[in-house]
């Protein structure tokens, strides 16, 4: 009896099942992207009277409250911070990897006006490549790596985002040491999606515009990548997704986002970018018909040469909570 009954409660342990969709809709295609960041995030600091006003704020805290009263973005951290502008100090509380703090920040008059030594962004404002969207949730993902802040080197956290239509107009192109990029016009009103996670294997949300002229595309695992020939997808001119050949010249079964090194032989891509540019990254990474990976990061060095991620890491990270 015992037995049987070991054998039920095992059955009936729920498991857990990534369910994304053997084919997906392949991307390529370009996107505005808008992060608002979850609390007011501290950047950097300017001096007032030749002296820093740092306290214990550092660069990559993020702001949450003046005074116990939550705030959101920069205009209501301002309107907090006027209302105190005949006291010396006022009580900030911060989060700091994950951990809460409230430390004081002392307000300086200069030339008549209270200042208060930081810079501070609320939101962030990019491009990037769709990599993939699943035709039976919806979600989708982007990018291939994580926003990061580039003043504070940290991860952005998300509060709300939406991903919208943009056109490419211009490429600076990548030469050796520097990393060229993609330029872009942005059509705000245009809203593809939501973002609702920022990971260090891209970007994720819901897809909410029309996707009947996305091509489906079967998923390839790790196990059917090789060494040689295959083609990424990506934009180089207003908003038409063109396929490029490469060399996938390395396959690492074993790190968390290098998964897959190559190196950019189509001759058009290489005159028009000089290699791998940013804004690429997302772009798809198909070979034998089928999605293995996505385009993540130029190596400076060599921008001919770049890094991919599994298309199933990224898929992964897309189903879970």
């Amino acid at each position: 009896m015992k037995k049987y009954m070991i054998l039920l409660l095992m059955f009936l342990m729920p498991l857990k099942v990534m369910a994304y969709s053997d084919y997906i809709y392949r991307g390529g295609n370009t996107l505005g992207i808008e992060i608002n960041a979850d609390g007011i995030l501290v950047v950097g600091f300017y001096p007032i009277e030749g002296k820093y006003n740092k306290g214990e704020l550092r660069i990559g805290d993020y702001i949450k409250e003046v005074n116990g009263v939550k705030v959101n973005s920069l205009k209501e951290l301002t309107k907090e911070i006027e209302k105190y502008t005949n006291v010396e100090n006022v009580n900030i509380t911060y989060k700091r990897n994950n951990k809460e703090y409230t430390t004081n920040l002392k307000l300086i008059k200069e030339n008549g006006i209270y200042k208060t030594g930081l810079y501070v962004k609320d939101s962030i404002t990019g491009i990037g490549t769709l990599t993939y969207i699943d035709p039976s949730t919806n979600i989708y993902g982007a990018l291939g790596h994580e926003i990061v802040e580039s003043n504070s080197k940290s991860i952005v956290e998300i509060k709300e985002g939406i991903i919208f239509k943009n056109l490419i107009t211009s490429i600076d192109k990548s030469v050796s040491g520097k990393a060229g990029s993609k330029n872009a016009k942005y059509f705000y009103d245009t809203v593809y999606g939501t973002i609702t996670k920022n990971t260090n294997h891209g970007i994720f949300g819901i897809y909410n515009a029309n996707i009947d002229n996305l091509e489906l595309i079967k998923v390839g695992n790790s196990s059917d990548i090789k060494i040689g020939k295959a083609s990424l997808f990506t934009v180089l001119n207003g908003s038409k997704v063109e396929e490029f050949t490469i060399n996938i010249t390395n396959i690492n079964e074993t790190s968390n986002t290098k998964n897959l090194t190559f190196e950019i032989d189509d001759q058009k891509l290489i005159n028009k970018t000089g290699g791998v540019v940013q804004g690429m990254s997302g772009s798809p990474i198909v070979q034998d018909n089928k999605i293995v990976g996505v385009v993540t990061h130029v190596i400076v060095d060599n921008p001919l040469t770049g890094y991919g991620l599994f298309i199933t890491k990224m898929l992964e990270e897309g189903e879970k909570n």
